[in-house]
């Protein structure tokens, strides 16, 4: 083929994917509501399933729903009809996927799942399927023609049934009030967990590894505490025990340029008064804004009596994989 043959296939492709999807649009309605209000209703699992390409889909389908907020899991007809049927209750719905509403896997499953009393979901492209008829309720996501040039391959029709399969577990998504919390629990190994789940508190500096000099030290001894330390900075607190400022590796720069005398200089004389803080309750994530959005380092954690209660830095955050 030349190259413009197989661009022209591709852009033919892309455009009945497209136009298939666009069509679904009009047939979002009762069934659809109905479908959704019966996941709602339900006290168990949205058991999906699917044989060959739309049981692929289905897969997918399932995981989506269960890392939004809808406990779902895949079973495979042909295992069904050979025991695994049992794992489906009466609490269960079923969402059946089968484009023709033919499958044959599927329909053998029809009698029992009449006789448990579950509530089937189906999603067909033929209304007048066998599958769709004996469905709870039957949404329609028939399409036109397969983008298979053959009109063999499921294509255009996995591809209905993946958006359709989205558009209820987004709907579901909106009754269930979901929030990202939400979804981070459900996600607690992935980077996005890590963004949304973990707080100042989990990885900030506390208690004797706090830099931390009295306002009366010489910039000198300051310097001693920040390389013990290796944080790049010092708190300084007044006699009090109360932080008025930090010391930081910039600060040092300026005190350099000016040619002052390190060991005669206060730390106080010399340290930033008006530093960025944040609360330990806060996500790590907001601790990595704030450094980005005001180019600084480091960030003093304040209690909530305005106490002293660590230092946490975007070595902190890089580390933990928040950034």
């Amino acid at each position: 083929m030349s190259p413009e043959s197989l661009i022209a296939t591709a852009r033919s492709t892309i455009q009945l994917q497209r136009d298939s999807v666009a069509a679904l649009h009009e047939r979002i309605g009762p069934s659809f509501v109905h479908a959704c209000q019966l996941i709602l209703a339900s006290k168990g699992r949205v058991v999906v399933m699917g044989m060959g390409k739309s049981g692929h889909i289905a897969n997918k389908i399932a995981a989506t729903l269960s890392s939004t907020g809808t406990p779902a899991y895949f079973v495979h007809p042909a295992e069904a009809s050979h025991g695994d049927i049992g794992m489906v209750t009466r609490d269960d719905v079923v969402l059946a996927l089968s484009n023709s509403g033919t499958t044959p896997e599927v329909l053998a499953l029809l009698p029992i799942l009449k006789r448990k009393g579950v509530a089937l979901i189906a999603l067909t492209g033929n209304p007048a399927s066998e599958l769709a008829t004996a469905a709870t309720v039957n949404i329609d996501v028939s399409v036109e023609r397969e983008a298979c040039p053959l009109g063999l391959a499921p294509t255009t029709s996995t591809t209905a049934a993946l958006v359709m399969g989205d558009a209820v577990a987004m709907a579901l998504l909106e009754a269930r009030g979901f929030t990202a919390e939400d979804f981070a629990f459900s996600h607690p190994g992935g980077n996005l967990g890590r963004r949304l789940l973990l707080k100042v508190a989990d990885i900030m500096h506390r208690g004797a590894t706090i830099p931390c000099v009295a306002n009366t030290t010489p910039i000198s001894k300051a310097l001693l505490e920040i390389t013990a330390k290796k944080l790049g900075m010092t708190t300084v607190v007044d006699y009090q025990g109360t932080i008025c400022g930090v010391f930081t590796d910039g600060d040092l720069r300026r005190v350099l340029d000016r040619g002052l005398d390190i060991h005669a200089t206060s730390v106080s004389d010399v340290m930033t008064g008006q530093f960025k803080s944040i609360m330990p309750g806060a996500l790590a994530s907001e601790a990595a804004r704030i450094m980005q959005d005001y180019t600084v380092y480091s960030l003093v954690v304040m209690a909530d009596g305005g106490e002293l209660a660590g230092i946490i830095t975007m070595h902190d955050l890089l580390q933990a994989n928040v950034v």
